[in-house]
């Protein structure tokens, strides 16, 4: 007999919000039916957690998010599960390492308030990334040289920029003598030319996060769904035994034999969501 489905984890911008960055009706609507009939719902973002959770508040029940990427597992109530930060000693290598960049990099502490978000200036990164920047004008503190900023190990370091500039990035990085001691994850998005490498302690992912919690929560893979859109998702959709790709996402990943939803300007979450009630229904009742 098959397993139903227990566990489902969700990324957030490109999948569960629609290109207006908004949580739709249809899909607030859907996470709650699921999470009254008894699957757990697990949101996993590159955002950080603060960054989430007005997101994972607007849903109407408590949940656990794996924010930054896997680094941080928290629930909306504040509780800790686990911490992946990345060593300072690397974030500093990386810092020095990676000195043309420098005007494109973010450091991110799982602090509250100023200094949350540290950069050496924002010239280069407004024009690739304003509306985050505004967004998160009140945790930014300016610090140059960056690695000055380093007093304790950050969640992660990022570069962010046009997608040619990322791609030469992402080539640097991996000529680093270092390269082991940490994860290179990116995000892309063609339609604005911007693509984000965030760098992680080693071995640190959404997938990661995910294969941990279930475990600690004793779902077996087959009994886990995980729905994504981009190339910081594909840990995650690898280890679930259920992967979903959105049909908003890249034409390379909706090739890897993922079953693949519907736009997410088409609630392809709820769509999903809607197909696992009915499956675990006949299911439970064969």
């Amino acid at each position: 007999m098959p397993h139903p489905i227990r566990l489902i984890a969700i990324d957030i911008d490109g999948t569960l919000l629609n290109s207006k960055v908004e949580l739709s009706p249809e899909n607030r609507g859907a996470l709650r039916r699921a999470h009254a009939a008894g699957i757990e719902i697990v949101l996993g973002t590159g955002r950080r957690h603060d960054f989430a959770m007005p997101i994972a508040a607007s849903v109407g029940f408590d949940l656990w998010l794996f924010s930054s990427n896997g680094a941080i597992t928290r629930s909306t109530r504040g509780e800790t599960f686990h911490t992946d930060l990345l060593p300072k000693l690397t974030a500093v290598k990386l810092a020095r390492a990676m000195q043309k960049y420098r005007n494109y990099m973010v450091l991110t502490f799982d602090r509250p308030g100023m200094g949350a978000i540290v950069c050496e200036n924002h010239d280069q990164l407004y024009t690739v990334i304003q509306r985050w920047m505004e967004k998160n004008a009140a945790f930014i503190q300016y610090v140059s040289p960056i690695e000055n900023a380093v007093t304790e190990d950050p969640i992660q370091a990022m570069v962010c920029g046009p997608v040619d500039l990322m791609d030469q990035a992402q080539a640097d990085l991996d000529t680093l003598d270092f390269r082991r001691d940490f994860t290179a994850l990116r995000t892309q998005y063609d339609f604005r030319d911007l693509c984000i490498v965030d760098l992680l302690n080693a071995g640190c992912s959404k997938g990661h996060a995910l294969e941990r919690w279930a475990r600690h929560r004793g779902f077996d893979r087959s009994e886990v769904m995980a729905i994504g859109d981009n190339y910081n998702d594909v840990e995650m959709l690898t280890f679930a035994g259920h992967p979903v790709i959105m049909g908003n996402a890249c034409d390379e990943l909706k090739q890897t034999g993922w079953a693949v939803t519907r736009h997410h300007d088409e609630h392809g979450v709820a769509a999903t969501i809607e197909q696992v009630l009915e499956s675990n229904a006949a299911i439970l009742n064969a």
